[in-house]
């Protein structure tokens, strides 16, 4: 039996820190290298947290600290001559596409004559398709292919915008995460909590509608807690928020950790209250844990993951009283509260890195002739 095609393959990303899309990025190198294919990287910031596999051109590490333009196309004509050099059967971008006359230049420029696939992480289509999707659509159209983190970026934005060479394949969590065991911070030992976390950004996010759910569902008066981790540009917005209510003692801020699984695992429930996302791995981490989630059903990727009151509570619409209801039900509800949790793991089986994997190099040999 002949054995199976190896290719060599060239992961692009802004980084290897802070986010979802950057962990599964990361993610991606250890399950194709794991595949027997040779892998490399190239990151345009100098910004590394999580752990990878492969080879690495960190192009951040040129930055100056006053960048100029010849120095940014100095980068550029490196990260082409390597490009170039390496000569990969494909290359895998995860990066936003936000601006289209920048990707004008890396279709004319970087990536010219060379096989490709965009990754879309998100359903909002102006950072993934650009400003001017009907136009970017023709550069996607002569894609090797375009991956969709969901089903509903799949068929609801790039087969609507003409992309017909796409399919799904959802981000993965690592099994391996459930056999960390790291040390839960003092500030939350002994100490029952709900969990919200990511990057403070609040136009995205919206934390500032779960502490007002928090604070109107009184689960505080119980000796509940929410913990909010991360760190981003409203952190201080947030902060003012909380103090302002009376459960601003049960309110707890906490860094970004780029190992917070600790946190996770002894949480009581985790919340996802963002106005929209590509493939939520909040709710896909929690879920692998064992720890059950409370989510608005919003655009893309939620539906995807949660069983409405089978491994965590779906919430319908961005409602104060729905989601303060929901979040009640989850502290007070034991019954319902024990099934949750029992379900939890086998729900999100098809999500691991095994079966992900499996997905990817599948989708390579189909690909690339």
């Amino acid at each position: 039996m002949a054995a199976e095609k190896k290719f060599k393959v060239c992961l692009v990303s802004i980084s290897l820190a802070k986010g979802g899309l950057e962990r599964s990025c990361a993610m991606l190198s250890q399950m194709l290298e794991a595949k027997g294919h040779e892998v490399h990287l190239v990151i345009l910031n100098d910004e590394i947290d999580y752990p990878f596999s492969g080879k690495i051109l960190n192009l951040g590490k040129l930055k100056a600290e006053k960048d100029s333009m010849v120095k940014r196309l100095l980068r550029f004509r490196k990260f082409r001559n390597y490009l170039k050099r390496e000569n990969f059967d494909v290359i895998i971008d995860h990066r936003p596409k936000n601006n289209f006359n920048r990707e004008i230049y890396y279709s004319k420029f970087i990536y010219r004559e060379l096989n490709k696939i965009y990754v879309m992480h998100s359903s909002n289509k102006t950072e993934y398709l650009t400003e001017n999707p009907a136009s970017f659509s023709k550069i996607c159209q002569k894609n090797l292919l375009n991956v969709a983190v969901s089903e509903y970026i799949e068929n609801e934005i790039l087969k609507k915008e003409g992309i017909e060479n796409s399919i799904t394949i959802h981000n993965a969590f690592d099994p391996a995460w459930t056999e960390q065991n790291g040390d839960l911070p003092e500030l939350l030992q002994n100490k029952k909590y709900i969990l919200s976390y990511g990057r403070l950004d609040d136009s995205i996010k919206d934390f500032s509608f779960l502490i007002k759910a928090f604070s109107q569902s009184k689960v505080w008066e119980k000796d509940f807690h929410l913990v909010i981790l991360g760190d981003g540009k409203d952190k201080e917005i947030l902060q003012k928020l909380a103090i302002s209510k009376e459960s601003a003692e049960q309110i707890l801020f906490l860094p970004f950790t780029k190992s917070p699984f600790e946190i996770i695992k002894n949480a009581h429930c985790v919340t996802l209250t963002s106005k929209y996302e590509g493939f939520p791995m909040v709710l896909v981490e929690s879920l692998s844990l064992g720890t059950p989630v409370v989510s608005l059903d919003i655009i893309s990727g939620p539906s995807e993951i949660v069983q409405h009151e089978k491994n965590g509570l779906l919430i319908a619409e961005r409602s104060l009283p729905l989601f303060s209801e929901a979040l009640q039900s989850i502290c007070f509800d034991e019954t319902l509260y024990q099934k949750l949790k029992t379900n939890t793991k086998p729900s999100v089986a098809k999500f691991s890195m095994q079966a992900i994997s499996e997905k990817w190099n599948q989708t390579l040999h189909n690909a690339i002739r």
